[in-house]
């Protein structure tokens, strides 16, 4: 399955690169740092701002579209990436921009692992001791 970006930038003759730079306005880099491939998403079931105001989506891509409904259940950002068919990189400034708004939350995974009940550190230690074993 060829994803939509690069049969679009087939057609314009110019390679795969022009698509995924347009849809990031010409941005290399997300505004946050802190995404990495296992940052778990979720949609913002009713944002709202420091007021208590509700916000209300600016002119949203497509691909941001896409991204708020598959992060309806937690994904991490690698599996967003995946299901858009875009490079981790162009992924990662889509989901910047859409935690500025606060129509998306981002989490570490520590913090999703302590809200499921916490990591069981003996469990973990027998694991890493048999692989050392191995």
């Amino acid at each position: 399955m060829t994803p939509h970006w690069e049969e679009e930038a087939e057609e314009d003759g110019a390679g795969s690169m022009v698509r995924p730079y347009t849809i990031t306005r010409g941005r290399t880099a997300p505004e946050r740092d802190d995404l990495t491939l296992i940052t778990v998403l979720t949609t913002a079931q009713d944002p709202r701002d420091e007021h208590g105001t509700p916000i209300l989506p600016g002119r949203l891509q497509p691909e941001h579209r896409l991204i708020l409904a598959r992060c309806r259940r937690p994904s991490a950002v690698a599996e967003v990436a995946s299901g858009l068919g875009l490079p981790v990189s162009v992924t990662k400034i889509l989901l910047a921009d859409l935690v500025a708004q606060g129509l998306l939350l981002a989490r570490a995974p520590l913090s999703v692992a302590r809200a499921a009940g916490g990591a069981r550190m003996g469990l973990l230690a027998t694991v890493r001791d048999g692989l050392r074993r191995l």
